[in-house]
């Protein structure tokens, strides 16, 4: 599928700095909310963007490198943890329902039966191979996996969503996670792995050999999206990679959550260039590898909350300062309208 990302509407942000310019405050009192706001009226393309709902869509899958004893927790956690968030019982169904979210939760690669309603079953085979031993899928898994996320981003749309949150479920998945932002940037994975859900020390160290080996093993070509999918990626990080390419492909803001997050995105970049130009990034994680990439992709943390639990949590909770960028444009009175005398005047 050939992804086209539109060009950013700079005249819209243009003329969106310029109007907020002659709000009811001293210029740029109100710091990283005009910028936002301005990012937005670029995506956007509308002087005073407008946003009126949430959209969440959380994609699960299991990783055969968890084979390599890199997790703290067994494999059947991803879906134990699947059928917390289908009971509404996970965080980030918590910050969804406070945010009136449009929510979604698609298994794309779960190991075991089918799930119940109301968890989507688009699964597309039983967890990805250990990418260790061989590549973790073939080039049309992850092409089905684009397409599935892809699909899924476009129903939420539908609902009348119109800024987007993909997060994830996966035991295993910071390992893949470092494995794909390593291809991409070229960087040592002793500069990425982190503790993920909470191993030793020993566990670390093992952790990096375990990238770095696969890494030597599979040579994943850095300019080509599917080929490092293939080679070294996740299910769930290809179907979040192809939400992100719908998002971009229609004009719709994205916000980034953590480390597994921002290497969906580094992969929708590569793939679907321009597609980096749509996203906020909501948080900071405490992973180490998370700063690198969000780095890598030129982008700045709207919180920094020292959150590590992904499934879109901190990208959710970071929804309400963006709300605040966009109410800020849309109902603040101008000095010429409040009467009120501007600077000079």
């Amino acid at each position: 599928m050939n992804y086209i990302i539109p060009e950013l509407d700079e005249q819209a942000g243009a003329e969106a700095a310029t109007y907020l310019d002659t709000l009811t405050k001293p210029i740029g009192s109100l710091g990283k909310l005009e910028k936002i706001v301005i990012q937005l009226a670029e995506m956007k393309g509308q002087r005073k963007p407008v946003m009126n709902k949430l959209g969440i869509i959380v994609f699960a899958a299991d990783h055969g490198i968890v084979e390599e004893g890199i997790s703290a927790f067994p494999q059947q956690v991803t879906r134990q943890m699947v059928d917390n968030m289908a009971q509404g019982g996970a965080a980030i169904n918590v910050f969804g329902r406070q945010q009136q979210a449009e929510f979604s939760l698609v298994d794309v690669g779960v190991i075991g039966n089918q799930f119940m309603e109301p968890v989507k079953n688009r699964k597309i085979r039983q967890g990805t191979q250990n990418f260790l031993q061989e590549s973790a899928m073939t080039r049309e898994e992850v092409e089905r996996a684009l397409q599935i996320g892809y699909e899924e981003a476009l129903a939420i749309f539908d609902e009348g969503v119109d800024c987007l949150v993909v997060g994830e479920v996966g035991i295993g998945n910071t390992t893949t996670s470092s494995a794909i932002v390593a291809s991409v940037t070229g960087l040592d994975p002793a500069e990425l792995v982190g503790y993920g859900t909470g191993i030793s020390p020993e566990q670390h160290v093992h952790k990096i050999e375990v990238v770095r080996k696969a890494l030597a093993f599979h040579q994943p070509n850095a300019q080509d999206g599917y080929d490092v999918l293939m080679k070294v990626g996740g299910l769930e990080i290809a179907a979040m990679a192809g939400a992100m390419l719908a998002a971009a492909s229609n004009r719709i803001p994205i916000i980034l959550d953590g480390f597994i997050s921002t290497a969906a995105a580094c992969i929708a970049e590569r793939i679907g260039k321009g597609a980096a130009n749509y996203m906020l990034l909501g948080h900071q994680s405490m992973e180490p590898g998370h700063l690198k990439a969000f780095e890598y992709l030129g982008k700045e943390p709207i919180l920094s909350l020292d959150m590590r639990l992904g499934e879109g949590t901190g990208a959710a909770v970071a929804f309400s300062i963006i709300q605040s960028a966009v109410c800020m444009i849309q109902e603040m009175a101008t000095f010429a309208s409040a009467g009120v005398s501007g600077k000079n005047d």
